[in-house]
C-alpha cells in the first residue's frame, strides 16, 4: 500500500466503510497525497490528454462560441469569461488569444477568470497566461466572481467531481461503499443507507441484483451555482465532458494512469478517478433556474463550429506533414471512434438568446 492507501485503510478500520464518493474525494483531493494536489496529470507525460492539449483549434472554436454569446447578450456591460478547473491554462490562453484577434475591444472591455482549487496548478496557469492580453484573475470560487454577466467554460470538470453509487440488493438500492477484505485490501460492499426510488431512472425496477446506479449531488450543486449566476446577472455557459445524454444504470467508475486503464483500488492518489456525467440531470438543474439547456455530441458541435474549415486554413500554407497532423487532430476531437461521440456538450443560455449551433441542432 502507498501512503494514501494506508491512510484510507486506517480511516475505514476506525470508522467503518466509506462511500464511493468519499473514496473518490480522498483519492483526488487529499491535501498531501491527492491526485490533483500532488501530480501533474495533463499532457503526454501525464495520465491523460484533454481536448485543448490535442489542438489549438478546440480553444479557438470555443472562443468563437463564447464571443457569439457575448455579442448576442448586447455587449453593453463589462463581462467576465470564466473557466472552471482550467488545468494548465491551455484552453484559457487559446480563448484569450482568439478573442484578441476576433475583437480587440472585447478583449480589453472584458476580463478573464480562472477558478482553480490547486495552488500548484494556479502557478502553472499564471505562466501560461502571462501574455494573454486580457486582464486575468484567479477567484477562489464561482461565488467570488463579480456581479456582472459571466460566460463560463468547463472542460472535463464534472467527471472529476465525486459520485455516489447505489447497488441493487433485494428490494432496495443500497449505497455502495468501500470496505476492507480479510487481507486488508479494499473491496466494494453494500452499505446500510438506501436511495429514494423516486430518483431512479425508468426501468430500474426490473434491474437485477448487483446492478449499479450513480447519482452525483455535488455535480448538480456546481451546476446550480453556475445557473443561478447566469439567471441573476446574465451570461452563458458551455461545458464539455464524457457521459450520457439520458439517465441510465451502470457502473462507470474508472481509473486511468499513464494513458491506460488502472484498477480503482491500486495506488490511490496516483491515478485519475472519474465517472460518466449524467447530462440529463445537469440540464434539468439548469432549467429549474429558468435557463435553456441544450446538449449535443462534441463531434457535432465542433464540426458545426467549423473544425474542418479551420483545419483547412491552418494547413493551406503548410506541408503534407502538417496537414496529416491537423487531420489526426480533427479525428481525435470529433471522430465517432475518438472523442466525438463519447464527449458531450451542454450549453446554458437565457431563453431570449439563441447562439449557433443551439438551439437548432441541439437536443433540448
Amino acid at each position: 500500500m502507498n501512503r494514501l492507501a494506508e491512510t484510507i485503510a486506517g480511516l475505514i478500520r476506525q470508522t467503518g466503510p466509506i462511500s464511493v464518493s468519499d473514496y473518490m474525494a480522498l483519492c483526488l483531493f487529499d491535501p498531501e497525497h491527492g491526485y490533483y494536489t500532488s501530480r501533474e496529470p495533463f499532457g503526454a507525460k501525464g495520465d491523460f490528454i484533454t481536448a485543448p492539449e490535442i489542438s489549438q483549434m478546440f480553444g479557438e472554436l470555443v472562443a468563437v462560441w463564447l464571443y457569439s454569446a457575448w455579442c448576442a447578450s448586447g455587449m453593453d456591460k463589462p463581462a467576465t469569461f470564466a473557466e472552471i478547473g482550467p488545468g494548465r491554462g491551455t484552453l484559457a490562453a487559446d480563448i484569450a488569444r482568439t478573442l484578441g484577434k476576433l475583437d480587440p475591444q472585447c478583449a480589453t472591455a472584458c476580463d478573464l477568470a480562472l477558478i482553480e482549487a490547486s495552488p500548484r496548478l494556479a502557478q502553472v496557469q499564471q505562466q501560461a497566461l502571462a501574455e494573454a492580453g486580457m486582464q486575468t484573475a484567479w477567484p477562489a470560487s464561482v461565488e467570488a466572481l463579480p456581479d456582472r454577466p459571466v460566460f463560463f467554460i468547463g472542460n472535463e470538470i464534472f467527471d472529476a467531481i465525486p459520485t455516489r453509487q447505489f447497488v441493487k440488493s433485494g428490494n432496495a438500492w443500497r449505497e455502495r461503499v468501500v470496505s476492507l477484505d480479510e487481507s486488508g485490501g479494499f473491496r466494494f460492499a453494500a452499505g446500510v443507507d438506501t436511495l429514494d426510488e423516486a430518483l431512479l431512472p425508468h426501468g430500474a425496477d426490473r434491474a437485477a441484483d448487483g446492478v449499479v446506479f450513480e447519482i452525483a449531488p455535488a455535480r448538480t450543486a456546481l451546476l446550480d451555482t453556475v445557473a443561478d449566476r447566469i439567471a441573476r446577472h446574465g451570461g452563458a455557459a458551455l461545458f464539455f465532458d464524457y457521459g450520457h445524454l439520458e439517465p441510465g444504470l451502470g457502473d462507470t467508475l474508472q481509473a486511468v494512469r499513464g494513458h491506460a486503464p488502472h484498477d480503482v483500488f491500486d495506488t490511490p492518489g496516483e491515478a485519475d478517478l472519474t465517472s460518466h456525467v449524467d447530462f440529463a440531470a445537469l440540464a434539468a438543474a439548469a432549467r429549474a433556474h429558468g435557463l435553456a439547456a441544450h446538449t449535443m455530441t462534441q463531434g457535432a458541435f465542433l464540426r458545426a463550429m467549423g473544425l474542418g474549415e479551420r483545419a483547412g486554413q491552418l494547413g493551406a500554407s503548410g506541408n503534407a506533414a502538417l496537414r496529416d497532423t491537423l487531420a489526426d487532430q480533427v479525428e481525435r476531437l470529433a471522430g465517432a471512434e475518438q472523442m466525438g461521440e463519447l464527449f458531450k456538450v451542454l450549453a446554458l443560455l437565457p431563453h431570449h438568446l439563441e447562439v449557433y449551433p443551439f438551439p437548432d441542432g441541439g437536443l433540448t
